[in-house]
């Protein structure tokens, strides 16, 4: 990026995008989107964003806080506006692999076009449950790759090798743990929405990752107002919407990412603040 270059993202989003947009000297262009939309990106949407200083655009799908995938229409048409408009496409799917109700992830990498265009990012901490081991990897064009290495070989050195072989070990034989996991979260996911709903919570059921987005302005409190109230009332711990962006403002996000026996008992306390406000 050049001073002034522009990169866009979806929002609500992952509390780090914008500032390493900053930091890289970038402008941040978020462009919403909606619980009408799934919170999924709309490349109509996208292309109203779209200036002459657009230089890239970063994705994440499935999307932390909101749990949104795409469509392979909407992608699709993302990936035509990246064509038309050079863009550099940084898609974050370090959740790809916790994609529920029998659909597989869909990388915008593997669309006609964008293999060049592409860098994706991943790790372990996620479908296999090694957060501690902070360890992900890159995939781009070997250009990209060795402009990237020249930061990356005197900022973070290497991955230790105790990471590296637990890595392989989960690549090799980790997938029957995941894919149980993953029908577990899914389970989780099924129960959480259908007891926010019945609170009076609307929620989405989201495609992946492991949180829930529930809409909390029926309670007449900002997103603040609710996670602090229900923190100091109840001991429930979740992060108001506002955190990831002016759209997440009215909603709450909730991660299923624990137990069951604390997830019924987090949504009882949950039913109980709601209905003593």
């Amino acid at each position: 990026l050049n001073p002034g270059d522009e990169v866009i993202f979806h929002e609500p989003c992952y509390v780090s995008y914008s500032p390493s947009i900053l930091l890289a000297h970038g402008c941040a262009v978020a462009v919403e989107t909606s619980k009408a939309d799934a919170f999924s990106l709309k490349p109509e949407n996208l292309a109203a964003a779209i200036t002459p200083r657009t230089r890239v655009l970063m994705l994440n799908f499935p999307t932390n806080p909101t749990g949104a995938v795409a469509s392979r229409e909407d992608l699709e048409g993302i990936a035509k506006l990246a064509i038309e408009h050079d863009l550099i496409v940084l898609t974050d799917e370090i959740y790809s692999e916790l994609r529920y109700d029998g659909l597989t992830h869909l990388s915008i990498a593997s669309l006609p076009g964008m293999r060049e265009r592409t860098v994706l990012l991943h790790g372990f901490s996620k479908a296999f449950a090694m957060t501690g081991f902070r360890l992900g990897y890159a995939c781009a064009p070997q250009p990209i790759i060795e402009a990237m290495m020249k930061i990356h070989q005197y900022s973070m050195l290497c991955a230790p090798i105790m990471s590296q072989c637990a890595a392989l070990e989960a690549l090799e034989n980790g997938t029957p743990a995941m894919l149980a996991m993953r029908d577990s979260y899914h389970q989780r996911r099924d129960f959480i929405v259908s007891r926010l709903n019945q609170i009076g919570l609307d929620c989405h059921t989201p495609g992946g990752a492991f949180y829930v987005f529930p809409d909390i302005r029926s309670t007449g409190l900002t997103s603040q107002q609710f996670a602090m109230g229900l923190l100091e009332a109840e001991n429930v711990a979740a992060v108001p919407g506002s955190a990831f962006g002016p759209s997440g403002e009215g909603f709450l996000r909730c991660c299923y990412a624990t137990a069951f026996a604390d997830l019924r008992s987090a949504m009882d306390k949950i039913e109980r603040f709601v209905q003593a406000l």
